[in-house]
């Protein structure tokens, strides 16, 4: 039992002196080969150690045993000797264009800036021991195979220089070819620098911004650049490939709508991609192409907005109003979309026109075509808004009234490229024009209105309220009334002298309450619920309100307004801004008679059970303290 014990204990210390010199040895790494790389473009082998004793920072030297000399070893570069090269390498080693770079301690890369033909063969990566023992593999190989470069990139046109209008279509076309026996994949880039001339610094030393705009990548996916990402998704930047002559492709990338910021110096990357054994995707061949300068002129530079006529236009209430509104400097390539508005500022009820209220919009076309009306939807029927000619829209009002009057400013906002934008779609440049001050001659109109309470008895509470109201309107041509009931609280009077009580007027600043109209066109409104209330024209001057079943909320100063409506030519009623209001009248209400008489009923009967009761109290209070008496006189 002691010797199988024994025995186990002796295996499990070989084991664990086996697994910790194994986890102690030096151990270097190559990628996996064979590694297809083009002539001409760089070559970047990684190497690494790990498992070593000694300093962190260890010594790498590189060898590579040539196809074409028979597989005989050639020091290539080293990180402790400058004389390591041999001679095929020394001028290259010392003009830095084989060399290598540390990335850390135990991790370098041996770089070759232009790889040749000759340089296919084995690379070996070996590491000098710095152990105290030799153990583990002190180098690693990999075989490197140098294909011929295939790769051609070409443009159809340049960019000449010319500038390009705002909102202009832009299309560059880059053609890419490679032939190559290995498996390899060709991405696209198109790219701009914001240097303007295609170099590396810009003026004053500055280096230029280089921005991705679009790319087909090496698994012929399409990907937008990051600042062109949103554009990308509304597809106003598209990237497409076709087949060329030759077996070449050709990419075709087209800026819908070119905007001030794509100015710039653009061109076409190509780069061939391969598949390592790894499964990683390298780099072997790019190519860049300068396309050309672009200059993108702006579109605030050329355009401008003008109305017709101009200043200032009297007309007649009645007589058609035509506005016109042209927009200048829009581009001919460009297939633009515009948003026309008329808006108007002031009217007939300013005392000056159009010094002051908000401006309204009156109509607008959209760039489709359609047109609205703005609040005054009534326009709709009594107007138009045209399309003249392109950039030329008109705006005719069939019969102009006084409201009409105003200041009228054309706003167009330029969709630069984009005939039918989207709601969201913001527009590129927004002008207005100057102003059109619209006058409006009404005839003389005069309105006077009176109001009063019919002769009759008091009024009490339950009956009916008649007010009458005689409006007048006085003017050549048809002509209308629109009158308007309006009810107050009475005001408090005011004593001045212990015998001095003056009922006020009515307080201007007192809340008026509408409680009936009736149009120009007899149509009547009501406008409380608590009572029931009509009204009606008795002739073409007399209007009568009635109160049915009057209670105390109805009494109040009354009081009807007047508003004079004018017929056109065209049998179009409009509102010619004169009005009158009438003098107040007081309506109270008295109590009824049965009203009266209850209270000295209610009066006489509350007296009555108060003496009642107050006898009652003292009857018994007597009897109680003459029945106490008795009993204290028996004891």
């Amino acid at each position: 039992m002691r010797t199988m014990m024994a025995s186990m204990k002796t295996v499990l210390f070989v084991f664990l002196h086996g697994v910790l010199q194994y986890a102690l040895c030096r151990y270097v790494t190559l990628p996996v080969g064979p590694l297809y790389r083009v002539a001409g473009f760089p070559l970047s082998l990684p190497c690494s150690v790990s498992g070593y004793e000694g300093p962190r920072t260890q010594d790498f030297e590189w060898f590579l045993y040539r196809d074409d000399a028979g597989g005989r070893q050639m020091g290539v570069v080293s990180t402790r000797d400058k004389g390591f090269p041999y001679a095929p390498f020394q001028v290259r080693v010392r003009n830095g264009e084989v060399r290598v770079e540390r990335d850390s301690g135990d991790k370098v890369r041996l770089m070759v800036q232009r790889l040749r033909a000759e340089d296919q063969g084995k690379y070996e990566c070996y590491t000098p021991s710095t152990d105290s023992t030799y153990q583990g593999n002190y180098s690693d190989l990999v075989t490197v195979k140098v294909i011929p470069d295939t790769l051609q990139i070409s443009y159809s046109r340049a960019l000449t220089g010319q500038p390009l209008p705002e909102g202009a279509e832009l299309t560059l076309t880059c053609s890419a070819s490679i032939q190559s026996e290995q498996l390899t994949h060709l991405s696209i880039t198109f790219g701009k620098r914001d240097g303007g001339d295609g170099s590396a610094g810009g003026p004053g030393g500055e280096v230029s911004t280089i921005r991705e705009i679009i790319s087909i990548d090496k698994l012929l996916g399409v990907v937008p650049g990051r600042f062109y990402k949103k554009r990308y998704d509304d597809g106003e930047i598209t990237l497409e490939k076709r087949n060329g002559e030759g077996g070449q492709g050709v990419y075709v990338m087209r800026m819908r709508a070119v905007q001030p910021d794509d100015t710039g110096s653009y061109f076409c990357e190509a780069s061939q991609w391969i598949l390592d054994p790894d499964r990683s995707w390298q780099k072997i061949a790019q190519r860049t192409l300068d396309i050309g300068n672009l200059t993108v002129q702006q579109l605030a530079e050329s355009l401008s907005v003008t109305s017709s006529p101009k200043g200032e236009v009297t007309l007649q209430v009645g007589s058609p109003l035509i506005l016109t509104c042209e927009v200048l400097g829009l581009p001919s390539e460009v297939n633009s979309g515009l948003l026309v508005q008329w808006m108007k500022r002031g009217s007939v009820s300013s005392d000056v026109v159009g010094t002051g209220g908000v401006e309204v919009e009156v109509a607008r076309m959209s760039p489709d075509g359609t047109v609205s009306w703005g609040d005054d939807l009534s326009r709709a029927s009594g107007g138009s808004m045209e399309k003249v000619a392109e950039g030329k829209h008109s705006l005719k009002l069939f019969s102009a009234r006084p409201s009409d009057s105003g200041v009228y400013r054309c706003v167009v906002s330029v969709y630069a490229g984009r005939r039918n934008p989207s709601l969201s779609t913001p527009a590129t440049l927004t002008q207005k024009s100057e102003g059109v001050t619209v006058n409006l001659k009404t005839k003389d109109v005069l309105v006077s209105a009176v109001a009063q309470l019919p002769p009759g008895p008091l009024l009490k509470k339950g009956s009916t309220v008649t007010l009458i109201c005689n409006a007048t309107v006085r003017t050549t041509g048809p002509a209308q009334a629109q009158v308007e009931f309006l009810r107050w609280p009475i005001p408090e009077p005011v004593v001045k002298k212990a015998s001095d009580v003056i009922p006020l007027d009515p307080p201007i600043a007192e809340k008026r309450t509408v409680i009936a109209t009736m149009n120009y066109n007899g149509i009547v409104n009501i406008y409380t619920n608590g009572s029931e209330i009509s009204i009606d024209r008795l002739s073409a001057v007399t209007y009568r309100l009635r109160v049915h079943m009057a209670t105390m909320e109805d009494q109040g100063m009354y009081t009807c307004n007047a508003e004079a409506w004018g017929q056109d030519p065209h049998g179009v009623w409009y509102n010619t801004g004169a009005k009158a209001e009438s003098n107040a009248v007081t309506v109270y209400l008295y109590a009824r008679a049965a009203d009266l008489l209850l209270i000295p009923l209610v009066i006489g009967v509350s007296s009555a059970l108060f003496v009642g009761i107050v006898i009652i109290a003292t009857v018994t209070c007597c009897f109680m303290k003459r029945l106490a008496r008795q009993r204290a006189h028996q004891k």
